[in-house]
């Protein structure tokens, strides 16, 4: 008996999963700080979610010296980590997004998760909502080279068994959709993140998905 290939859908976390924009900005507003320099607007902040850390400084500090950047990224996770600590992170899931993924594992798909989140960080979010155990694979930026480099997804693909026809990439950045591009499966947009629909399309978007309702019948069809 011949088996069913696997389909798998690939979640960015922030933005996508959950809404992690307050603590990405009071971290990074803390590194700037740590720093002596003045943290850009939380407006382009939101726009590097989804980049791998030192990346990310690099792109909202252009100027810094490595040494500057460096210290910027210790003070960013010192931050982050006592926030945490304090109980002050919270993360909460989009409207739907816990329904549409247990309807995904019962429709047979296996699931995964590629973020710029750090491990610790990703598992720390998926346990608040009771959500671990439900991604056959879980990518963060720890070993892994930033978005939109495709080694997040080409290594979830070969831990849950999946080609590129039948794997489908879910984001709200042109980092996502880049990532997904570059690894040849399906990019699958959501407006309700930090990039515009118009630069999701432009970063080749396949479609964008405005309730998580609409997006389990935009991956349902990318299973054709």
């Amino acid at each position: 008996m011949t088996q069913s290939p696997v389909k798998l859908a690939v979640f960015d976390c922030d933005g996508t999963l959950v809404d992690g924009q307050a603590p990405v900005c009071d971290a990074m507003e803390a590194a700037f700080a740590s720093a002596g320099l003045t943290a850009p607007p939380r407006h382009a902040i939101r726009q590097i979610v989804g980049l791998s850390l030192p990346q990310a400084i690099r792109y909202l500090a252009p100027d810094a010296a490595e040494e500057t950047v460096g210290q910027m990224v210790t003070a960013y996770k010192d931050s982050f980590r006592t926030a945490r600590e304090r109980g002050e992170v919270a993360e909460p899931l989009f409207e739907g997004m816990a329904e549409l993924i247990a309807a995904l594992r019962a429709d047979g798909w296996s699931l995964a998760v590629a973020t710029g989140k750090s491990q610790r960080g990703l598992m720390h979010c998926l346990a608040t909502h009771g959500l671990t155990d439900s991604f056959a694979s879980l990518q963060g930026a720890d070993g892994h080279p930033s978005k939109p480099h495709p080694a997040m997804l080409e290594v979830a693909m070969a831990e849950a068994l999946a080609i590129p026809a039948n794997t489908v990439m879910i984001g709200d950045t042109l980092y996502d959709m880049e990532m997904a591009v570059a690894a040849g499966v399906r990019p699958i947009g959501v407006s309700w993140g930090y990039h515009d629909n118009a630069t999701l399309t432009e970063a080749g978007a396949s479609a964008i998905a405005d309730t998580a309702e609409e997006l389990r019948s935009l991956i349902l069809e990318a299973a054709g």
